[in-house]
């Protein structure tokens, strides 16, 4: 085995690699970036090696950086990780010219299946059933446009060199398909470096399976059963499970099957994804494959028992695949959902900012939490929104969901906004339960999963409980009776009233103490609302009495206050309300915002200029995500306070804009 590896790599994958290693004995190397420099990855490993700014351009995409620390701490291999150099042929090339094992597939077999034109070239030759479409050379846009008419919409369009669902549109009507290949090939552009689109015939309502393949350096391979990555939004995967659902044992061999003919095509060694699309027929066609571990690799683990980074490491000494088909088996089922720094309600922007509150649940046989941050750390602009993914297992399907959304609903974070609730809500959803499954299902069932978790009077009375207690348990602590802060009255019941902020606004209560023979007792008084109850306080851990009623709920102090969960992952913030100095902020209602921190990459009018609606204003790049803002009516652009390259904050002024009157 490998005496020291490096892992070219950040985030949960890197922890996730080098727990593996540890358990194998195995020397870690990690690599960070400026940003970086307190991550948990970097904690977790024995040795770290500064790679460069922020920026991944200048760090975690720097080859020549990741080879010279791999070289100056005697690292015998590099893992790549997913994302970043994992499918960079050059890179594999040049971890080989350094005496440096790759643990990943030969350039050759990433080569091959980095341009999907040709990938699906090959697939056809070794019988791997294809979607309908253009692969052609020839990217002229009457080119492309006449094989969509003719094939019929809608249609998909896809970057050449793409992957994450970046470059890619569906376009339903002719008279929509020169703008989406526009926005499609500027896209793909810049991600990619490569415009170069393939139009497929779009299925309207498919299942997206995919297929875990294994090979070594003996010709040997082996296929460790699918998922199914059917939940998804703007082609990005949500919510995974294996074994997919409904797959007969007849379908589920075709699609190995076919999954490995695909690899063996191209020579492949290491772990590979091999993705299809499933019809509501039962037909499948190939997409694409993923030349590296992908994110969802822990369903399939913890359904085999099988880890998945040890068998890479293995293969990449070059020992043979440490089972084979007919010893492989499926057991239970199991759920991976990805937390993102994301905001739901804002179609999903990702968020940025300080974790002022992470507590994952507990840790367990059927739960597991892949993560690379912990409570304190800032998700920042530069690198991928996701902040873990949380797994579980369970001996059927009703079962492991059952699990995941009790996990879920013990996965309390604070501080920016996450998908956690709405991942809460879409694991009870009907629809979910009853496997009615497709790429469309998000959209389908957008009004139910994105309906806002509105805070009703329990959560504001247990916020008024917990303030109350504070104020007691402050009070008793000091001695003397003229300075404790008990409210006592004579010959009346102590109250007091205090005002707070409640979700931004401000909220009042009057609370009276009634002592009984066993406890103390509180009358509050909400608006016209009276609740006689009690409770007390152990640690973050409210145990709260309302009107008979005991309940359970989870208060984290922070800095700006307080974080309110109550029997569920959504987050309630209150703080006593600060002093009104009587200042107010003058708006400004023509001006553009930065809708978070990010990089402006394309500047698309000039001062002065006239613009119609819909007319594009701007491009920011965050978190790897391209955002386009445009003109919400037709008006003139006075100014403009941004250029190419500039690095912004949320909330900063990017122009100002007028409207035609």
């Amino acid at each position: 085995m490998f005496e020291k590896i490096l892992i070219a790599n950040r985030g949960e994958i890197a922890c996730r690699v080098i727990k593996t290693a540890r358990r194998l004995n195995i020397h870690t190397v990690a690599v960070y970036s400026d940003v970086d420099q307190q991550a948990l990855h970097v904690k977790s490993a024995d040795e770290a090696i500064h790679i460069g700014a922020a920026a991944s351009s200048e760090s975690y995409l720097r080859g020549e950086k990741i080879i010279a620390a791999a070289k100056a701490t005697g690292a015998q291999a590099i893992h790549p990780g997913y994302g970043f150099l994992s499918e960079n042929a050059d890179f594999a090339e040049q971890c080989a010219e350094s005496d440096l094992v790759f643990i990943g597939p030969p350039a050759s077999a990433i080569r091959a299946m980095g341009s999907k034109s040709a990938a699906k070239a090959l697939m056809e030759k070794a019988g791997v059933p294809l979607v309908p479409g253009y692969h052609g050379d020839d990217q002229s846009v009457e080119v492309l446009k006449a094989a969509a008419d003719e094939m019929g919409y809608p249609v998909l369009l896809k970057a050449v060199a793409g992957g994450g669902g970046k470059g890619m549109r569906q376009v339903w009507d002719s008279s929509e398909f020169n703008v989406a290949l526009d926005d499609a090939k500027r896209e793909a552009k810049a991600s990619f470096g490569n415009g170069d689109m393939l139009v497929e015939k779009y299925l309207q309502q498919p299942r997206h399976v995919e297929v875990q393949v294994f090979c070594d350096q003996h010709g040997n391979a082996v296929y460790l059963f699918e998922r199914d990555c059917s939940i998804q939004r703007r082609h990005q995967k949500v919510l995974e499970e294996a074994p997919a659902p409904g797959i007969t044992e007849d379908l589920r061999h075709r699609m190995g099957e076919a999954a490995v003919r695909a690899a063996l095509a191209i020579d492949y060694v290491g772990a590979g994804t091999v993705e299809f699309l499933l019809d509501a027929d039962g037909s499948f066609y190939f997409m694409e494959m993923n030349t590296r571990l992908q994110v969802e690799h822990p369903v399939t683990e913890m359904i085999t028992g099988q880890d998945l980074v040890e068998w890479q490491l293995r293969v990449a000494l070059g020992e043979p695949l440490p089972l084979r088909q007919e010893a492989l088996s499926i057991h239970g089922h199991a759920f991976e959902a990805r937390i993102y720094a994301e905001d739901p309600t804002n179609n999903f922007m990702p968020s940025t900012g300080k974790l002022r509150c992470l507590q994952t649940p507990t840790e367990n046989d059927y739960v597991r939490v892949d993560t690379g941050v912990v409570e304190g750390d800032v998700v920042s602009p530069f690198y991928d929104p996701m902040i873990a993914k949380l797994v579980v297992w369970g001996p059927d399907r009703d079962t492991a969901l059952i699990r995941l959304r009790a996990a879920l609903r013990d996965y309390l974070i604070d501080g920016l906004h996450t998908n956690v609730s709405f991942l809460h809500t879409l694991a009870g959803h009907p629809a979910l339960r009853a496997v009615e499954l497709d790429t469309g299902f998000i959209d389908t069932h957008q009004t139910d999963l994105l309906s806002d978790a509105t805070p009703d009077a329990t959560h504001q009375v247990l916020a008024s409980l917990y303030l109350t207690l504070k104020r007691h348990n402050m009070g008793t602590q000091t001695v003397s009776p003229w300075t404790q802060n008990t409210d006592w009255r004579l010959n009346q019941p102590a109250s007091f009233s205090m005002q707070f902020d409640w979700q931004g606004e401000p909220l009042s209560f009057e609370a009276k103490t009634l002592h009984s023979a066993s406890l103390t007792e509180y009358q509050l008084k909400l608006g016209e609302d009276k609740y006689l109850v009690s409770g007390e306080i152990q640690d973050t851990l409210l145990i709260a009495t309302i009107n008979g009623h005991q309940r359970r709920a989870t208060v984290v102090a922070h800095s700006d206050g307080y974080t309110l969960f109550a029997n569920s992952p959504t987050p309630y913030v209150f703080n006593i309300s600060a002093p009104d100095i009587g200042q107010q902020a003058e708006g400004n209602t023509g001006d553009f915002r930065a809708p978070m921190n990010g990089t402006i990459v394309e500047v698309s009018v000039t001062n002065g200029a006239h613009v119609k609606r819909d007319d594009v204003l701007l491009v920011m790049e965050a978190m790897k995500m391209q955002h386009t803002i445009k003109a919400p009516v037709d008006g003139i652009v006075k100014e403009i306070f941004c250029v190419v390259g500039q690095l912004v904050d949320g909330g900063s002024e990017l122009l100002q804009f007028d409207a035609d009157a």
